[in-house]
Order: C-alpha cells, then sequence, then structure tokens
C-alpha cells in the first residue's frame, strides 16, 4: 500500500527510502548550442548528428533502469518515475531556439534535495531548459502529501549569448582547455547563475558545488543565499579539461570517507577542510573499460557513478568489477545492477536517481572550518 510522501534528505549516504529514476524512452541528441562542444569532441560518434535515439538503444536503457527500480523496490525503497514530454520537438523561448530537447533519465541533474525541499535547477543547457516539466505531476502529488515540502524553482535563466563565451572552443585543444581549467575559465560566464544539481554535493550542514563548466561562481553565491544556515563551498579539480558534475570525480561514500578519481584530484589547499575533519580521500579503483559504450556524453569514470543505499550497501554497474571490488574491501555490501547500455542517456547510477526521502538529520561533519572555499552571502 502506497504510504503519503515525506520530502527529506540531506546527503547520499543515509538509508535510502524513496527516490526517483529516470526514463530513457523518446531520449533525443539534441542539436548544436553554444556549451554542447563540452559535452560532444569531434572524435565523438555524436559530432554534428541530432534526433531521436536509436530505438534499439532506447529499448536496452529502458530495460535497465526498469531492472534498477525493481530492484530498489526489492531493498524497500519507493521508486518513482517521472512522466515523459515529447523530447522530439523544437522549443522556443524569446532568447533562443533548440531543434530538439534532451530526455529525463538522469534527474540528478534537474533536481536538488536539501532537507525538506526539492530545488529545480538553473540548467545551463538550452536542449534542457524544460525537463523540469517531467517532473513536475511528482511534485505536484508530493506537494499535496507532504505538508512540510517545499517546492523550490532556481531562477530560470535566459540562456543568452551573454551566458557563454562563444568562441571558448576555438582552437582549443586538450592543453589549452586544461590550462583554462585551471585558471577557472570555462565556457559558461556568470552572467546569471547556472547550475546543474548533479554539481552539488550534499554532506548536512555543509554543500560543495563543482565551479566548472555546468555550475558558476555565481550560481554558488545564490545557493549561499538561498540556503543561509547551511555552508556553501566551491571546489574544483584542475586536471579535468571538461569538469562536468562531481558524481563521477569526488564521491562520499559514508561519514569520514571518500572517493577520489585520481586523475582529477582534489587541490591540496581545498582538502584541508576535509582533513581537518578526519575525512580520508582514497582514490577511486581504475574503471574495468577504456571508452565509454557508442553515443555517451560521460567518460569511462562513471564507474564511480554509484548509489550509495545505507552506510554498508552500495549499488554498482555490473561490468565495473574493479570499483566492486573495491567497495568490497571497504566494507559494503555490493550490489550489481546491469547499466552500461543507460550510460548513453545522461549517465550511471546515481545520475539516474534523485532522492525524495532519506532517513537521517542535517548534522555537521564538518566542524573545524579552515579558510579558502567558503562562500559568504
Amino acid at each position: 500500500m502506497m504510504t503519503n510522501t515525506v520530502v527529506s534528505s540531506w546527503n547520499d549516504f543515509d538509508p535510502l527510502k524513496h527516490v526517483i529514476v529516470g526514463r530513457a524512452e523518446n531520449a533525443c541528441i539534441p542539436g548544436w548550442e553554444p556549451a554542447l562542444e563540452a559535452k560532444i569532441d569531434e572524435n565523438s560518434d555524436m559530432w554534428g548528428i541530432w534526433g531521436p535515439r536509436p530505438l534499439d538503444t532506447a529499448e536496452k536503457a529502458t530495460a535497465e533502469l526498469d531492472y534498477f527500480a525493481h530492484v530498489l523496490e526489492s531493498r524497500g525503497v519507493r521508486v518513482d518515475r517521472p512522466t515523459p514530454i515529447q523530447w522530439n520537438q523544437a522549443a522556443q523561448t524569446p532568447d533562443f531556439s533548440t531543434k530538439t530537447l534532451f530526455a529525463c533519465m538522469p534527474p540528478r541533474d534537474v533536481l536538488l534535495t536539501v532537507g525538506r525541499e526539492i530545488l529545480s535547477a538553473a540548467m545551463m543547457l538550452r536542449c534542457r531548459y524544460f525537463e523540469y516539466l517531467a517532473y513536475h505531476p511528482l511534485m505536484l502529488r508530493y506537494f499535496d502529501e507532504d505538508p512540510l515540502f517545499r517546492w523550490e524553482q532556481a531562477p530560470r535563466p535566459r540562456l543568452t549569448d551573454d551566458s557563454y563565451q562563444l568562441d571558448y572552443f576555438k582552437d582549443a585543444t586538450y592543453d589549452v582547455l586544461l590550462e583554462k581549467t585551471h585558471r577557472l575559465d570555462f565556457v559558461t560566464t556568470e552572467h546569471e547563475p547556472l547550475f546543474d544539481a548533479a554539481d552539488v554535493m550534499r554532506l548536512g550542514k555543509d554543500i560543495f558545488c563543482q565551479h566548472g563548466v555546468t555550475t558558476n561562481r555565481k550560481a554558488a553565491e545564490w545557493l549561499q543565499r538561498h540556503f543561509p544556515e547551511h555552508r556553501i563551498h566551491c571546489i574544483n579539480f584542475p586536471d579535468d579539461p571538461n569538469p562536468i558534475h562531481i558524481d563521477a570525480t569526488f564521491v562520499p561514500l559514508r561519514p569520514g570517507l571518500i572517493i577520489n578519481n585520481p586523475v582529477r584530484n582534489l587541490p591540496d589547499e581545498q582538502r584541508k577542510i576535509f582533513e581537518a575533519n578526519d575525512w580520508e580521500i582514497v582514490d577511486a579503483a581504475l574503471p574495468a573499460h577504456d571508452r565509454p559504450p557508442p553515443l555517451c556524453y560521460s567518460s569511462v569514470w562513471l564507474s564511480m557513478n554509484v548509489l550509495i543505499l545505507d552506510h554498508k550497501t552500495v549499488c554498482v554497474e555490473a561490468t565495473e568489477v574493479n570499483q566492486a571490488e573495491q567497495l568490497d574491501s571497504l566494507g559494503f555490501e555490493v550490489i550489481p545492477i546491469p547499466f552500461r547500455n543507460v550510460y548513453s542517456f545522461g549517465g550511471g547510477l546515481h545520475c539516474a536517481t534523485a532522492d525524495v526521502h532519506r532517513e537521517g538529520e542535517c548534522l555537521d561533519y564538518f566542524p573545524n572550518q579552515v579558510p579558502g572555499t567558503q562562500i559568504r552571502g
């Protein structure tokens, strides 16, 4: 029997009770837009193409998502699914137009749950501007069922050309992009707040935002004003030439333990807040694959993109045997989930979900603050 909704989640590792799992039906490869080259380089099999993804790939991804939802339900987790809109259509605002929309596979990019609130992000890709509509029926339901639920929307960006450096990728080799990342110079500008929710790592009273392609400094400042009782920190990973989403780079597993992508290390200066509070940061295991699947935006480091069910249980993509072995050695029960066919639709197991309810309270995991990363509202 369905119970009424409780919206509450303060981190990514307390016991999971209610989650949204995305859908792959009718997903599209979007048409060209100013920031898309950060996701699709000229060697990609998606270079220069757009429109509906091949039907057989959507069917395979759908089967894996459905199986994932079934496993979660068998573990006592309530699972909700979004309602896809017609993604294969042109869309227009007074400021821009797109040939197609995207999909609703990765809810983690769109929805940020902080305590009793679910916040729709101010996303930076034009093709994803209307993606929040797929979650609108669920938000209405939660609003009716949970009298303490706060349903919020970050300021809707206009996404005019002022939000992008239009010549950013001109003659930009790997080394040039890496040098720009070291300077914190990205294709998105500081014209307006822009962020994907998947760039935000929630750790109780402290919230860490990756400053990169999809999240700018102004967004971190907006989040600090929006969540004045929290401490908002900007962190960055200068060895990543296209820093997009923190959850394949820096992943908290349980209180006091984080795995870090070994080729995208957190700088020593930014490690201090974790060291001062006795958090251990260990290098993640190497991916089991040397390339992503066809028609995939993401890197091989989706191996790290795991879903924690509680402090001792984790879902890992079934073929990512190196990551599974590492998590087993760290004391986790590992649940293998076939998910590689979903990778191309927007990410891994963490990307494919959005928290609605985890047990636990808003704890202070970082009582010893150090200067350097905190945003002052």
